[in-house]
């Protein structure tokens, strides 16, 4: 019997996805989260995006991480990981590579840290590296990187030193102009854009009056933000189309 390929196979930059569903990072840990409930497999995914990594170990954040909403969650993680070369030596190891594609998730807080992170994956047999723009700059006072397209597009340009693998830029729904953002970070060499990152949000105990979150504030996800998603998808495809750069759509589908 001849084997048939399936309709819903795809390529993305070069790579061969058995189909268009995408993990998307923190949502399966490193990669050995998923095939740890019975009847799962990698194999039916078309990729996983592994967890936030930085350059040195992070603890994360305080509790409370993590309050449900009206539609959604918010979460503030605070990237906890245990660094990069750890991820490459100890997680990726654990991972069948015929089984689906995996991609990093590199963060930082700074240019350099951006370079040096996607330089370690590239040294790994890691199919593809994703930027987490939305990371605070230390060195600007603490404003996200993707809060400014000339920002964002020093980092693109950074990892793209560092990697001949293909570079996806997520990109925060929470900033003045998308469209300018995805212009820049295509000329930096972004090869794709995953739309959109969280919703910036706050939850509140109304009993005591704080805050829920350890940190304040959180990113909210869920059936909430769907219509915000489709909305920045739209924008940044008006970017995309004529110049063959995918976009891998995210936030409120589940």
């Amino acid at each position: 019997m001849t084997d048939q390929i399936s309709p819903l196979t795809l390529e993305f930059c070069g790579m061969k996805f058995t189909n268009p569903l995408v993990l998307l990072s923190g949502c399966v840990g490193f990669g050995e989260e998923y095939t740890r409930i019975k009847g799962f497999s990698n194999k039916d995914v078309g990729a996983i995006c592994l967890k936030g990594t930085t350059l040195n170990p992070r603890l994360g954040n305080n509790p409370h991480r993590i309050a449900e909403t009206y539609m959604g969650m918010l979460n503030a993680i605070g990237l906890q990981n245990p660094g990069a070369v750890s991820v490459v030596n100890d997680y990726l190891p654990n991972l069948d590579f015929t089984e689906t594609r995996f991609i990093a998730n590199v963060s930082g807080s700074t240019i350099d840290e951006y370079e040096e992170v996607t330089r370690i994956f590239d040294d790994s047999p890691i199919d593809a590296i994703e930027i987490n723009i939305s990371c605070p700059n230390v060195k600007q006072g603490g404003v996200q990187f993707g809060n400014f397209p000339e920002m964002s597009a020093k980092v693109v340009e950074a990892c793209r030193r560092a990697t001949t693998k293909p570079l996806i830029t997520k990109l925060s729904p929470n900033q003045t102009d998308i469209m300018e953002n995805a212009r820049c970070c295509i000329e930096a060499g972004s090869d794709a854009f995953a739309v959109i990152n969280t919703v910036t949000g706050m939850a509140v105990d109304i009993n005591n009056r704080v805050p829920i979150l350890g940190n304040n504030q959180g990113g909210l996800s869920g059936p909430a933000i769907k219509p915000i998603a489709l909305l920045k998808v739209h924008e940044v495809y008006q970017v995309c189309k004529d110049k063959n750069i995918p976009i891998i759509g995210q936030g409120g589908i589940t």
